[in-house]
């Protein structure tokens, strides 16, 4: 086995299920044909006993291996050049690109290229250069630059599109961002649970914070001017239905709002997170495949822990490959009894 971060089990694994999210990160090469294929190909299963897999078609060739005509496994070199590409042209656009010319500026088909790019990075390509503004916009507001400035600058047509686009993402106006939630209220409360005090504050949008042992200065130190309300009356229902997944999320919490913002990567891998059914677990590898970035495996564990709605984004569900706990930002015997809770 040539991959170090893999063993030859999870590779065989990953073959049986012919799993998309794993081509480029080996090849799988069948000793009695002579060829070698990508994980996901649909040809029929080889006997396991006339497997080996190797790091990449280069490894395969020198060897005496060629490749399959079927899942052309170089291929997924070349998707990944596309990608480069397309994400270089996307940064450099100072508009939005059609997928269209996308697609004729890397070689592929329009419907092509959209699948390509979004199993290498999760995201569609109009929904990465979504992001992408996003990102510029929070930075140069972080920064201080004058509102209507940043939403010029970051790429958007105007500031109608760009609080379009902000609906459900921010929570708060970009006003209230960059004055560190100036105008925004946030409520807030410390409730007891059979886990240790928790943390709960939420805008209007949703639960922006969940935590264990801290209290309103975790939050004053995120938005020192935002109005923070201890307590209120439609918060109560929240709280109510946050407390209940935490002490029992076998039962599910998909229901509950929350208001969480990242970099593009960080939010396709709390979404990933969101997707562990209760009762299982993935490893930061699972989701870094997952999400289209299978190299991306110490940038996966450091999304999982910036998240700052803990449970609700269940990166308790997350170990290390070999089944062990690994770490948690509120100490291993709250990950313990959380996956206990949920039947591992």
């Amino acid at each position: 086995m040539a991959f170090s971060t893999m063993t030859d089990n999870e590779c065989w694994q990953a073959v049986q299920a012919r799993d998309k999210a794993f081509d480029g990160r080996f090849v799988t090469g069948v000793l009695t044909t002579g060829i070698y294929c990508r994980p996901s190909c649909a040809a029929r299963h080889p006997l396991r006993e006339n497997v080996r897999f190797f790091v990449d078609g280069a490894a395969a060739r020198a060897t005496g291996l060629r490749p399959c005509k079927r899942c052309l496994p170089d291929d997924v070199a070349r998707d990944e050049r596309a990608v480069i590409k397309a994400i270089a042209a996307i940064k450099q656009s100072e508009e939005p690109l059609a997928l269209a010319d996308l697609a004729t500026r890397t070689g592929y088909s329009p419907t092509h290229f959209q699948r390509v790019f979004t199993r290498h990075t999760g995201l569609s390509p109009a929904a990465y250069a979504r992001a992408l503004r996003d990102e510029r916009a929070r930075a140069a507001l972080s920064e201080g630059t004058r509102v209507t400035d940043a939403i010029y600058d970051a790429g958007f047509s105007g500031p109608s599109r760009f609080y379009e686009n902000m609906e459900g993402r921010m929570g708060m106006t970009a006003s209230a961002w960059v004055n560190g939630g100036k105008g925004a209220t946030i409520h807030w409360a410390v409730v007891p649970t059979s886990l240790g005090d928790m943390l709960v504050a939420a805008t209007d949008k949703g639960v922006c914070r969940l935590s264990f042992a801290e209290g309103r200065e975790a939050l004053e130190e995120r938005f020192p001017a935002a109005d923070l309300v201890e307590g209120g009356d439609d918060f109560a229902a929240l709280l109510g239905q946050v407390v209940d997944a935490v002490e029992a999320p076998v039962n599910g919490f998909d229901h509950i709002p929350i208001d969480v913002k990242g970099t593009a990567f960080q939010e396709a891998v709390w979404r990933e997170l969101r997707k562990i059914p209760a009762g299982e677990t993935r490893s930061y590898s699972d989701i870094a495949a997952a999400v289209g970035k299978p190299a991306a495996v110490r940038a996966a564990g450091s999304a999982n822990g910036a998240n700052n709605v803990a449970v609700l984004i269940p990166c308790h569900r997350v170990v290390r490959s070999d089944g062990s706990l690994g770490g948690y930002a509120y100490g291993l015997p709250i990950k313990e009894e959380l996956l206990k809770r949920e039947g591992r």
